[in-house]
């Protein structure tokens, strides 16, 4: 960073999230692009504006961070099960080979979504958790009510192929794909809500 601009503005590293060498290049770069910034007293408020934000990383940011990554996951589950359900539809899986490999992604899938909300209740995320209830809710019943089978899956190679059936777990898998997308973006705007709140 050039001298003069670090003198100019009385560059201090305050913020522990924003790394100092990044710092430095955008104080650089706002200096030498905005020419209104010729008093100390200007460019102090510029550093305070970019910088000085109270970031605190908290159980709720960390809650956040989680539930975004655990999310992405979920994501990928949903678009797994999609997929899986086109093959079938269109003939070209095995139903009984289609259910193996859907229904051990059963568990995983609903315990990530229920660890992603336990976290939230420990951060006291209310609202946030009263936007997943209904999903939870709809896992519970699900699970609830599967067809009788040895393992823990939700799946039964003998009644998936009903067209009907396999169009209503076709228009879930696209459901619960859009909620999860959305929900990543909550998740994301809360995080970053959260780690700059004063």
């Amino acid at each position: 960073m050039n001298h003069s601009a670090q003198n100019l503005i009385g560059w201090k590293p305050t913020n522990r999230i924003i790394p100092i060498h990044l710092q430095q290049l955008l104080l650089s770069v706002f200096y030498y692009t905005q020419p209104k910034l010729n008093s100390p007293s200007q460019a102090n408020k510029l550093h305070s504006i970019l910088f000085e934000s109270n970031m605190s990383f908290t159980f709720v940011a960390f809650a956040y961070l989680a539930a975004l990554i655990l999310t992405a996951l979920l994501i990928f589950f949903a678009i797994w099960h999609i997929i899986a359900f086109d093959e079938l539809k269109n003939d070209h899986k095995n139903p009984i080979e289609q259910c193996k490999s859907l229904n051990p992604l059963i568990i995983p899938e609903y315990a990530t979504h229920a660890f992603i909300n336990l976290l939230f209740l420990l951060g006291g995320q209310w609202f946030t958790l009263f936007l997943n209830m209904p999903l939870i809710a709809f896992h519970i019943n699900k699970f609830r009510n599967r067809p009788v089978m040895s393992g823990f899956g939700i799946y039964d190679p003998t009644s998936i192929m009903n067209a009907q059936a396999l169009n209503s777990l076709q228009r879930e898998g696209w459901i619960k794909l859009g909620f999860y997308v959305i929900t990543f973006f909550y998740y994301l705007y809360g995080m970053i809500a959260e780690l700059i709140r004063d």
